[in-house]
Order: C-alpha cells, then structure tokens, then sequence
C-alpha cells in the first residue's frame, strides 16, 4: 500500500521541529518528578512496614558507609522533587483559572519554580544538619 504524502514536512510536530524552552521543559521535568515521587511514596512506605516488622537489621546497610550518602542524596532528590511538583501544580492551578498564559511570563515562571523548589529541600536539609 502506497503512501499518498507528499509533504516533506512531518506529519504531527517533532522534537526537530520545535524549539526548546523553559515550559516544555517545565512540562517534561514536571512528569518526572510525578513519576518520581510515585517511587520514592512507594520507597518510603516498604522502609516504613520493615521497620514496623522490626526488620531493622535487613535494612541497615542503607544507613551505613558510603550508602548512607546513596540514601541521603535520593531523599534529597525525593524533596525536590515533592518541592517542584507542588510549586508547579499551584502554577497548573492557577492556568485552570485562565491566568499566567502569556508566553514570556509563563516561561520566566517555569525557571523561577524550578530553581525556587531548591528553597524548601536546602531549608529542610540544611536544617536537619548532619
């Protein structure tokens, strides 16, 4: 069966065809770190039922060494990414509304939220010390 195209142009729109920017890479970060908290929920609530089966032990090389600082740095990125996730879902609130269509002001957002999400995890991290 022979194809009738004769457009050189691709048929739907193309990562070729577009040109990055900060809300599709909003958008794109924004699905990760959904995706990402899904795992670190699910992360969380396995640790949370060994410990309650008193499983301390099978679990403790987590804490320990140099997994400790494997352990730590996923936590860290968990935060940001509960951090990002929440500060763009109150931004995909407000565009349910009709505002913050605009496209450089929405763009600028996009960066601002994305670096503003780095407030909330070093606030907690740095808190809590070593």
């Amino acid at each position: 069966m022979a194809s009738d195209w004769s457009d050189p142009r691709p048929m739907s729109p193309h990562l070729q065809v577009w040109r990055w920017h900060a809300t599709m890479a909003s958008s794109i970060l924004h699905r990760a770190t959904g995706i990402g908290n899904y795992i670190g929920a699910v992360a969380i609530a396995v640790w949370l039922v060994l410990l309650a089966f008193g499983a301390e032990g099978s679990i403790a090389f987590l804490f320990e060494g140099w997994m400790a600082w494997v352990t730590r740095f996923g936590l860290i990125l968990l935060t940001y990414s509960v951090s990002y996730h929440w500060l763009n879902g109150l931004r995909h609130l407000f565009w349910d509304f009709g505002k913050g269509f605009d496209p450089k002001g929405s763009n600028f957002r996009s960066m601002a939220i994305m670096f503003v999400a780095i407030i909330p995890t070093a606030a907690l991290w740095l808190g809590f010390g070593s």
